[in-house]
């Protein structure tokens, strides 16, 4: 018989780069209904040295890659050693962990999360949850999104879910299945733009907000052959340097611009994949705090009651959810969807070090 009290770190890195979030997490199974809790939360930001191999790892060799896997562990240790620390945390049932995602080949069967390396975290004395889309792509999934099924537990009363990260993703029930898939790149493209101004990120979208759109490279970007694809479907860090960013480049626009048109553009791809523009959506990620950009989603869904929830879960569902596909794991029970990723069945994923 399984116990229905858990409590778990949920760590997770994403592909804008603003750093390893960590959050306490506590889940309860009541008449047969999961219940969640966010106790203590931090964000660590990468060191300059890491953050850079992590921005231009796309194309590292074998040796390099695994050499990166051994910093990225070292580093995701420690921060977990601080968190436990500061908080004064000393029984777990588990940690688990997203890793960070390199290098992401669905279409070839390949996906690669670094941060797995065991020796970093033995000293912990926690079972360490990792590794959670190898297995899926194995089956011919893509790998991601992985979320979605616990948007369908713990969030099932909003008609979708919307993540605006280093990508959009989105999720909602469809025939009584669970559909979900990537969108568009967002603080990918974004946060690539005001770098050489120094920025992390353009707070509140003021940068943005001085531009104007370009309705050729709107079209252009509207065009590309991603957006044709039905789901499941992904994107990777591939597509963006790939095909947006060179898109993007073969226009002589001012920053504000560029920021403005690929803007407009995030929010006419959720427009056209919401095939019901009615009902609630709960927005999470660092694009629910991009002021702009969010005024162009309501623009153009206006029907749509948009729910930007607190700090808590804006800043740290995806951490929150990999705990849940952690103690799913531990529990032996399906946490990816078939009806999502595309992969053969559903099925339970992730390692257990």
């Amino acid at each position: 018989m399984f116990k229905e009290d858990y409590h778990v770190l949920g760590i997770m890195s994403g592909t804008s780069l603003d750093g390893m979030d960590v959050a306490e997490l506590f889940f309860r199974l009541r008449n047969g209904k999961w219940e969640y809790r966010i106790a203590a939360t931090r964000t660590y930001s990468f060191p300059t040295d890491l953050l850079e191999k992590l921005r231009l790892c796309v194309g590292f060799e074998p040796t390099e890659y695994e050499a990166l896997d051994h910093i990225f562990s070292a580093f995701s240790a420690d921060c977990i050693e601080q968190f436990l620390t500061e908080f004064g945390i000393d029984t777990l049932d588990a940690i688990c962990m997203h890793g960070h995602t390199v290098k992401h080949d669905p279409h070839l069967g390949f996906t690669l999360q670094i941060g797995f390396q065991k020796s970093y975290y033995e000293s912990l004395n926690v079972p360490l949850v990792c590794d959670f889309r190898a297995q899926d792509v194995k089956l011919g999934g893509q790998g991601a999104p992985l979320v979605p099924i616990g948007d369908q537990l713990l969030f099932g009363d909003f008609t979708y879910c919307l993540n605006l990260g280093g990508f959009s993703n989105i999720s909602f029930q469809h025939n009584l299945h669970r559909i979900a898939f990537d969108i568009s790149p967002v603080n990918t493209v974004l946060n690539h733009y005001v770098q050489p101004l120094n920025w992390a990120f353009d707070r509140d979208g003021l940068l943005a907000r001085t531009g104007t759109v370009h309705l050729e490279l709107l079209n252009a970007l509207n065009a590309l052959k991603f957006y044709t694809l039905k789901a499941p479907k992904s994107l990777g860090v591939e597509f963006v340097r790939g095909e947006i960013l060179p898109l993007i480049d073969t226009f002589e626009l001012e920053i504000p611009d560029k920021l403005c048109t690929f803007i407009e553009h995030i929010a006419i791809q959720l427009k056209l994949v919401l095939a019901d523009r009615t009902g609630s959506i709960l927005v999470t990620g660092g694009g629910a705090y991009h002021i702009f950009l969010m005024e162009r989603l309501r623009h153009h869904v206006p029907q749509m009651e948009w729910v930007v929830p607190n700090d808590a879960l804006v800043g740290f569902k995806e951490a929150l959810i990999f705990g849940f596909l952690g103690v799913k794991r531990l529990r032996n029970e399906i946490n990816i969807l078939a009806s999502v990723t595309g992969a053969s069945k559903d099925h339970v994923g992730g390692r257990i070090l």
